[in-house]
């Protein structure tokens, strides 16, 4: 009889283990690779492995300058990954900098507007617009591989001071 104990306390572990395993990863984190250029210099065309908190979905608690994971607006189940550059409210470049006409645009309640940080090689919401926040899947806060490039996400985008000029080094 103790074998069966011992049997059924092994698989009472192991079922509790594959729950919080599955809690943890369905609602908890992802670890995810990433592809394309429209994220260099911050992430590597390929081989990056990006740590995604899920607290962040549908838009929870992101800022301006956070790097997001996102259903794509328009190509069903693909996810893609760009820096949130406004929230709602706020007004924004509606093109490229330095290039075009500089009109900018307000982001509409519920959304956000995103770009890539390799501004000449990236379709984010210059082309498809605001993104819904509920298309947010989670932020990513690590990069995990490369090992030369293990560590926190950081966010690159500075405050303009009252004068509209660079706040800080």
């Amino acid at each position: 009889m103790p074998d069966f104990y011992s049997f059924a306390r092994g698989l009472a572990i192991g079922f509790n283990a594959l729950g919080f395993g599955h809690i943890l990863f369905t609602h908890g984190f992802a670890c995810l690779p990433t592809s394309g250029i429209s994220m260099m210099p911050t992430m590597d065309p390929t081989g990056t492995w990006v740590l995604i908190s899920k607290h962040y979905r549908r838009g929870r608690d992101v800022k301006v300058g956070d790097v997001v994971d996102f259903l794509h607006p328009y190509v069903p189940n693909t996810g893609v990954v760009k820096r949130v550059v406004g929230m709602p409210g706020d007004f924004v470049l509606e093109g490229t900098p330095y290039k075009g006409d500089g009109t900018m645009v307000q982001v509409p309640e519920g959304h956000c507007w995103v770009a890539g940080d390799n501004q000449t090689w990236s379709r984010d919401s210059r082309v498809y617009g605001p993104i819904p926040l509920p298309l947010i899947k989670g932020k990513i806060i690590m990069t995990v591989w490369p090992r030369h490039k293990f560590g926190p996400m950081v966010n690159t985008l500075r405050p303009l001071d009252d004068d509209g000029l660079l706040d800080g080094p």
